[in-house]
């Protein structure tokens, strides 16, 4: 049992690598058991195939993430516009590291959101990490009249996420390049939660 959990973490470990650093599409499953140190053959007995070994890294990684988010939701010592700048910085430093969530998270959501939020949430129902926490009461407390709160977070989704999945076509149509994308994903940290708040106002 021992072996089968080292040789299962070794190929866990290879394939988040040669993930973030690659990408889906260019990794290889021969990749990963050479840089996992083991055979093809005991890598298929594993995963059977390199979808399944990208769904299971991904969905482990989108937990840990989502729950680190939800404790940003619930933390009482903050306020609404540190909350917003923890939650910006997070959401952009976790794609800058893993550039395979938009997409992944994209199709999850497209052909499975119920079953994707049961399995990165533990089964717990995500509107209780929603409507029963700190960020929404602050929401609550500082929105012009008539405002939805549900406004607020999709603004914070977009502004943070859509960069990172519209990447190619803005490459295509302005012409930067990484390094340039890069700073200006590192600005958006302290400018989305202004923005956001901008617009409590």
């Amino acid at each position: 049992m021992a072996q089968d959990s080292t040789a299962e973490e070794k190929i866990k470990e290879a394939a988040k690598s040669l993930f973030t650093k690659n990408g889906f599409a260019a990794t290889k499953t021969r990749d990963i058991a050479e840089k996992a140190g083991i055979n093809l053959a005991l890598l298929n007995y594993y995963y059977r195939s390199k979808e399944l070994l990208f769904n299971k890294i991904m969905m482990e990684v989108m937990s840990m993430f989502m729950k680190s988010i939800f404790s940003i939701f619930q933390d009482e010592r903050t306020t609404l516009e540190q909350k917003f700048e923890l939650i910006a910085s997070r959401y952009i430093d976790k794609i800058k590291s893993n550039p395979d969530i938009p997409n992944f998270l994209l199709n999850e959501l497209r052909s499975r959101p119920e079953e994707f939020f049961l399995k990165i949430i533990e089964g717990k129902r995500l509107q209780d990490f929603y409507i029963y926490t700190q960020l929404v009461e602050q929401i609550g407390e500082e929105r012009v009249k008539g405002l939805n709160p549900i406004h607020i977070m999709m603004n914070l989704m977009s502004l943070t996420l859509f960069p990172f999945v519209g990447k190619p076509m803005m490459r295509m149509v302005t012409g930067i390049d990484n390094a340039v994308f890069n700073k200006m994903m590192e600005e958006r940290k302290k400018l989305i939660p202004m923005w956001i708040m901008q617009m409590l106002k």
